[in-house]
């Protein structure tokens, strides 16, 4: 097949047809050159629909002017979507992370054009996917066609993110940067959730955290630790620090030794220029990373997730806020039940006691109406707050209930305690 090298990427783009489903690449590898130029683009065609996961600097098609002609299918929502969600204008898809590339290679869900950014192809003929892989890989190996930004400042990646230039039907060449996430900053309560986190954490231990200053507080703590290895759905810089440390070195880890396994990465250019043709880091596809089967392989499987809510029986709310779609369902039971599975393994749900500057709890008797819940109380082990750290797995609903109130900012345990007799029959 001859691919069609574009001198614009509005060039590339008008391949795209009426009635199309469009897959778009996600996360740090969104092609933001190529949204811009489908936001033209759509306006001449109809009934166009966008799949997508987390979309990074995606404003351009969330203009209200597309609404006619093009409607957003979010597997996991971005700030650009949320709004669209909330007003009815885009669809929002519950589905474990590791089951949407079965979506696609079984055809349940069609593709016909997948809208990728890529690393300039190698003396081979290969470009790589960069920094996401995720479940691009298996889109692109469905999709009918494949439109292509090249980008030189995308990372060369190894692992499942090779794709051969001439799968391309068309390209456009631009230079480009990566969206940049500096290191959260670590307040107080973040530092205490992280030491609280960091305690659970043995030398050994094989680690799945995602992005933001929870995983960099707890990360920050594990300097001292030998051995840790990195299986995750996703990293960022927190981990380099402890390369450099010496603390992770994935030697003990019985699938893939030796390497960090992962189906995507967002940061700083430091952690581009590692990731940078680094055959020490595997970028594969998620239906793998993220397989329940796979992960628990190893032991001692650390998952740390984090939450909106929890209720005193134990029940996990991580995609909403009441009725309101603020992310998706993701990897989290895919690690959760991993850990639990592994032979030493640990599931941690870490969150801060409250929101809204205090006036919250996010440690409820019963979660909003409406809230969506990703982990249920049979999955759930560890909870962790800055006041500390309780272990559900094994527990009944009265033991539960006072070991997550203890650790429920002091200013609602009383309500909390009140609450759960007069709801669950509970004393506390």
């Amino acid at each position: 097949m001859s691919v069609t090298v574009c001198k614009t990427a509005l060039e590339a783009v008008s391949i795209i047809e009426d009635n199309e489903y469009i897959w778009t690449h996600s996360m740090a590898a969104t092609p933001r050159v190529l949204f811009s130029a489908l936001a033209t683009h759509a306006k001449k065609r109809n009934n166009l629909t966008l799949m997508q996961l987390h979309t990074e600097r995606g404003e351009v098609l969330a203009d209200e002017s597309l609404t006619p002609h093009l409607r957003h299918r979010c597997y996991f929502t971005s700030a650009s979507t949320r709004p669209l969600i909330a007003q009815g204008k885009a669809d929002y898809v519950p589905i474990f992370l590791s089951e949407l590339p079965k979506l696609f290679r079984s055809k349940e869900q069609p593709i016909d054009t997948a809208i990728i950014q890529v690393s300039p192809p190698d003396q081979h003929g290969m470009c790589t996917m960069g920094v996401s892989v995720e479940a691009t890989n298996s889109a692109c190996q469905m999709a009918k066609k494949i439109i292509a930004h090249i980008n030189p400042k995308m990372p060369r990646t190894h692992g499942d993110a090779f794709i051969a230039y001439d799968r391309f039907h068309s390209v456009y060449w631009q230079e480009d940067e990566l969206p940049q996430h500096p290191k959260a900053h670590l307040d107080e309560v973040t530092k205490a959730i992280g030491e609280n986190v960091a305690a659970l954490i043995k030398d050994g231990d094989c680690l799945q955290m995602g992005i933001g200053a929870i995983p960099d507080a707890v990360l920050a703590c594990l300097k001292d630790r030998k051995d840790l290895g990195i299986h995750t759905e996703m990293f960022s810089d927190g981990v380099l620090e402890l390369i450099e440390a010496g603390a992770i070195n994935n030697k003990l880890k019985k699938v893939h030794p030796g390497k960090i396994v992962t189906g995507f990465a967002a940061g700083t250019q430091k952690l581009y220029d590692f990731v940078d043709d680094n055959p020490q880091v595997a970028f594969l596809d998620i239906e793998y990373v993220n397989d329940t089967s796979i992960i628990r392989r190893n032991d001692n499987v650390a998952a740390i997730n984090s939450a909106l809510q929890v209720d005193i029986t134990g029940q996990v709310c991580a995609d909403s806020i009441g009725t309101s779609i603020y992310s998706g369902v993701g990897g989290q039971m895919d690690f959760i039940r991993a850990a639990n599975l592994s032979k030493g393994g640990k599931a941690v749900i870490a969150l801060p006691s409250t929101a809204k500057r205090g006036e919250l709890s996010r440690i409820v008797a019963t979660l909003d109406s409406g809230a969506g819940v990703v982990t249920t109380r049979a999955h759930v082990h560890y909870i962790v707050t800055e006041y500390g750290v309780a272990n559900l797995r094994g527990k009944s609903l009265q033991e539960r209930a006072q070991a997550l109130i203890a650790i429920a900012h002091p200013d609602f345990r009383a309500e909390l305690a009140e609450q759960a007799k007069k709801l669950w029959h509970i004393n506390c």
